[in-house]
């Protein structure tokens, strides 16, 4: 039986609500694709995460290749997924969707949780990049290209000190044929030939040049640059490859960074980082996937197999608190109006002047000011309580109208 075969067969038709009760207030996390929400298992009273799709041949296959590679430990499980018409206040009627319900991931993000440890430590950062990496080992393995790897796609099963970090989002997932073409990816974690995929593809598309009869591709390789960039910024606290001008695309000069793979170590931060882990970035961030170090390269790294101490700690965890305030509030506001789609948001905004983040701060030293960079700001009760109540308008709009347990056409209000 294929792997097609056998997910079709293991998707369910019957109402989720039979089994599942769903929070429709707790969010866990968003993206593209809408909110993930907390459900409970009616049989056991366990709780998972519930992410819903629309039902394309787009999403059919990002559950056929998250199922194959799911096995492994250090990748988030699918438990079980549902076939079932589906309402959001918005539309006129029920669309068809998949309700994919995954393994609880309680301890949150990687960076996030870099950010709550005040003393995270270059071992600490050696041991979760060998989970990562070994996540990575199993999907190559399976001739899978994850093509989205990035912290938010990276989550700890709790909250313990020794919880294990697994991968997740196969949204950009492909079986990579050797055609690797679609320019796919988040700006600071893409691979100059996913950078070039995408040159070519616009200037094709815009009658610059010809369309060509063997179509640039790429290849799994992808995915060990993105792998370089997450030990950078894991190390230091901020991305290797970045703007001197804030800009919601990639910029001309970020983008000659990547395809060139110019990057420093400044001393400020990484004095006190081994050589062992600045020649594992070194060997990952190499412009020539023919050069980068394969999955197996970076799993016999010294870096990861090391018997040495490596307890200093981190410059990371301080800068990311940081990180935290001006960039995720700075994303909640831009998917709110981007990806929400709303209108009519109104919210107080004021320009970053003073913030201690590395980027910004070597943009002032430049005499440059961060352009558009915002701050959401909130008169009496500051930047979390802005935060909290852009999450409240999310979870407003995104109430979804579910069918009754065995009535599957029929509208089903959560809090009815």
């Amino acid at each position: 039986m294929s792997e097609e075969t056998a997910m079709e067969k293991a998707i369910k038709e019957t109402s989720i609500l039979e089994e599942y009760n769903i929070n429709w207030t707790q969010r866990l996390g968003a993206g593209i694709s809408g909110p993930v929400r907390v459900c409970v298992k009616k049989s056991t009273q366990e709780r998972f995460a519930l992410k819903i799709l629309l039902d394309r041949p787009k999403a059919r296959n990002e559950v056929r290749l998250h199922m194959m590679c799911a096995t492994h430990q250090n990748i988030v499980q699918i438990i079980e997924v549902f076939a079932n018409s589906v309402q959001f206040p918005h539309e006129s009627s029920p669309r068809a969707r998949l309700l994919i319900v995954m393994e609880m991931m309680e301890g949150g993000e990687l960076f996030h949780r870099i950010s709550q440890h005040r003393h995270f430590t270059e071992k600490q950062a050696s041991q979760v990049t060998k989970q990562i990496a070994l996540a990575l080992q199993h999907c190559h393995l399976l001739n899978i290209a994850h093509r989205d790897l990035k912290p938010e796609n990276l989550l700890f099963k709790d909250n313990s000190l020794d919880a294990p970090v697994k991968l997740c989002d196969f949204g950009f997932a492909k079986i990579d044929q050797g055609d690797l073409m679609t320019p796919q990816f988040t700006p600071y974690y893409v691979a100059p030939q996913v950078l070039e995929a995408q040159r070519r593809h616009q200037k094709e598309k815009s009658g610059i040049i010809p369309t060509s009869p063997t179509p640039y591709t790429y290849n799994k390789s992808c995915d060990l640059w993105s792998l370089g960039v997450i030990i950078y910024v894991m190390l230091c606290g901020y991305p290797p490859f970045y703007s001197k001008h804030h800009s919601r695309t990639i910029p001309k000069d970020m983008r000659r960074k990547i395809m060139t793979g110019s990057f420093e170590f400044p001393e400020e931060e990484w004095s006190q980082i081994s050589e062992m882990a600045k020649d594992v970035v070194r060997k990952l961030l190499k412009v020539k996937p023919e050069e980068r170090l394969t999955i197996e390269g970076v799993l016999d790294h010294p870096w990861l197999n090391s018997t040495e101490a490596l307890d200093n700690v981190l410059p990371s965890a301080q800068l990311m608190m940081d990180k935290a305030v001006v960039a995720g509030i700075q994303q909640a506001h831009a998917e709110q109006l981007a990806n929400m789609r709303i209108q009519d948001l109104k919210v107080s905004l004021k320009p970053l002047h003073s913030v201690n983040n590395p980027i910004l701060r070597k943009r002032k030293l430049l005499g440059t000011k961060p352009k558009d960079s915002v701050y959401i700001h909130d008169h009496e009760n500051g930047a979390e309580d802005s935060n909290v109540a852009l999450e409240k308008l999310r979870d407003v709009i995104a109430q979804c109208i579910l069918p009754q347990a065995g009535k599957m056409q029929l509208p089903f209000h959560p809090y009815q």
